[in-house]
């Protein structure tokens, strides 16, 4: 081959290169994606949940703050809860927010930014005719929560402790959608609606008295938007949630959800 051969396969060879890198070839980018695509299982009100055709809800708000904050949009996909870690891991999107409380279990498997903290309640119908007070009282009774929530994993606990005292179980129902495991506490199908506190208080503010909290707060943990391990999108969410918690902005979106109880202690 001669040199000048030798001269232009080289510089093709880097011009490739630099192709590939302008196209996303390389596997790590500083680049913000343009636009961010979240998974949201928009069953969850007020948190994330489908208005009149569109996402709406204090996630969604917080998902497009976020977005704007690194100088992009967000666009919206709605993915079941069940499936939504694994549709991160498949690059169904690039992040999650979706009220997924941050657990050791999931954080072996994708990244968490903290954006607030929120903790989980029984709802029960206005006088609690089933007499419930925590989830042992659950006993012979029957419950709905979403499926692969955190409700669900204590309900399902708290059913091996009855077990080994040897008192009847919780009946649990579980649903794909919040949605319909709200439903079946509204139409009288169970005793009590096992949830994050954002949509247990939305649904009893919504009904008009006709529903109730029973007991205490049952737990409180930080809940994050999930992105995949060694991302660099990553930290500049994680900048943006604390530039947008600084500048006064997350105040204003969890306001106009009734959520301010559910920020992040600063």
């Amino acid at each position: 081959m001669s040199v000048k051969r030798i001269f232009v396969a080289g510089v093709l060879v880097v011009a490739a290169g630099v192709l590939l890198a302008a196209c996303g070839g390389s596997k790590k980018t500083n680049a913000v994606p343009n636009p961010i695509v979240y998974c949201v299982d928009t069953t969850y009100p007020p948190m994330e949940s489908i208005v009149n055709g569109s996402a709406a809800g204090a996630d969604i708000d917080i998902a497009n703050a976020v977005a704007k904050q690194l100088g992009s949009t967000a666009q919206i996909k709605t993915t079941g809860f069940s499936v939504i870690i694994a549709a991160l891991e498949h690059n169904k999107c690039n992040a999650i927010i979706s009220s997924m409380t941050i657990t050791p279990e999931r954080s072996k498997v994708v990244h968490f930014t903290p954006y607030i903290t929120v903790g989980a309640f029984l709802m029960v119908k206005k006088g609690n005719p089933s007499h419930v007070t925590d989830l042992a009282s659950l006993s012979g009774k029957a419950a709905a929560v979403e499926s692969s929530t955190t409700e669900l994993a204590g309900l399902q606990a708290e059913n091996k402790v009855l077990q080994k005292q040897g008192k009847p179980q919780i009946t649990i129902k579980s649903y794909p959608a919040d949605t319909s495991a709200a439903a079946a506490i509204l139409e009288g199908h169970v005793d009590a609606y096992f949830a994050d506190a954002p949509p247990v208080l939305y649904y009893i503010r919504t009904t008009h008295g006709k529903f109730q909290t029973a007991g205490a707060q049952v737990e409180t943990a930080p809940e994050g938007i999930a992105t995949r391990k060694g991302d660099l999108l990553a930290p500049q969410i994680r900048n943006a949630v604390q530039a947008l918690y600084s500048s006064g902005k997350m105040k204003t979106i969890l306001a106009k959800w009734q959520a301010s109880q559910f920020a992040l202690k600063q």
